[in-house]
């Protein structure tokens, strides 16, 4: 298994920022996953795992613990009889689509532009277009911290808006198995390229970030709240609200975490000045940002 020690973050998230972890690894099988966790335990550190690196902000400063990626090195696919297929965590959300979509098998096109794990979307309930991972999900195969293996059904994660159980639990997912529904492959192409084409007019694909920084407030839009408090192309060094679109905190190019942290509590503060309402990161934190508001 690749063990890695002090390896920036900056190189294994879509925001490219992010200052060393204490120890990087990366498995292969189900074997190497639980000697990573007992790698942790016997060091007495924390650990967390990430798949593609999306949907995370990682302080500048070290990281004392362990990362785990369940990455390109824990990724297949497996097709069942009929509509079911079973898929490793770091299998990427394009490239299962694309599968699916070859296979004849309909209702995963709204998450072939997703930058993300099946793991990570497992774990956040990914979703978008109209479509979330519950709703195609049967049962997930997970880790426990003591090595453990253990089945899930969709019902036990408990999935809800950009939430499941796991969040709450130090689990791992190793595999997730799916039922679709039977589709032509050529009408499911052609949705995902309409879907594709839509991201492109409205996401800063250009930039350097996690995807939609803020979740959606009940009855309200966060892009729509941050333009109308005046912060559209808002920055904080090289971080700034995109001018494309107002959801997304973009890197353009030179950005820290520190400013892109700042710029987060920034657009907070001053959307619940001007509308009252308190917008939630979709964006996990990682590491320690108490200093940031002393710099900035």
């Amino acid at each position: 298994m690749i063990i890695r020690e002090q390896e920036l973050m900056s190189r294994h998230t879509t925001f490219r920022v992010g200052g060393p972890a204490r120890y990087y690894l990366i498995p292969e099988n189900t074997g190497e996953v639980r000697f990573a966790l007992d790698f942790a335990d016997a060091r007495q550190l924390p650990f967390m795992i990430v798949g593609a690196g999306s949907n995370l902000l990682f302080s500048d400063r070290e990281y004392h613990g362990i990362v785990i990626e369940i990455g390109e090195h824990f990724s297949g696919i497996s097709v069942h009889e009929g509509n079911i297929i079973t898929v490793k965590a770091g299998t990427k959300l394009s490239s299962m689509a694309a599968r699916l979509a070859k296979l004849g098998l309909d209702g995963f096109a709204f998450a072939g532009g997703i930058p993300g794990t099946v793991g990570g979307a497992i774990t956040m309930n990914a979703g978008a277009y109209g479509g979330e991972i519950k709703d195609c999900l049967k049962e997930v195969t997970v880790m426990t911290a003591e090595g453990s293996l253990k089945k899930l059904t969709t019902e036990e994660l408990q999935l809800s808006y950009r939430h499941s159980i796991l969040q709450e639990k130090n689990w791992t997912v190793l595999t997730g198995t799916f039922e679709f529904r039977p589709g032509v492959t050529e009408d499911i192409q052609a949705q995902m390229r309409e879907l594709n084409e839509k991201r492109r007019e409205k996401q800063p694909l250009e930039f350097a970030s996690a995807g939609s920084t803020f979740k959606r407030p009940e009855g309200y839009f966060a892009g729509k709240l941050i333009e109308d408090a005046g912060l559209r192309g808002y920055r904080i060094g090289d971080a700034q609200v995109s001018e494309k679109h107002c959801g997304f905190v973009v890197n353009r190019g030179e950005a820290t975490a520190s400013e892109i942290h700042s710029l987060i509590t920034t657009v907070q503060r001053i959307v619940k000045e001007k509308s009252g309402v308190q917008l939630e990161p979709e964006v996990r934190l990682i590491g320690d940002f108490s200093w940031d508001l002393d710099v900035f």
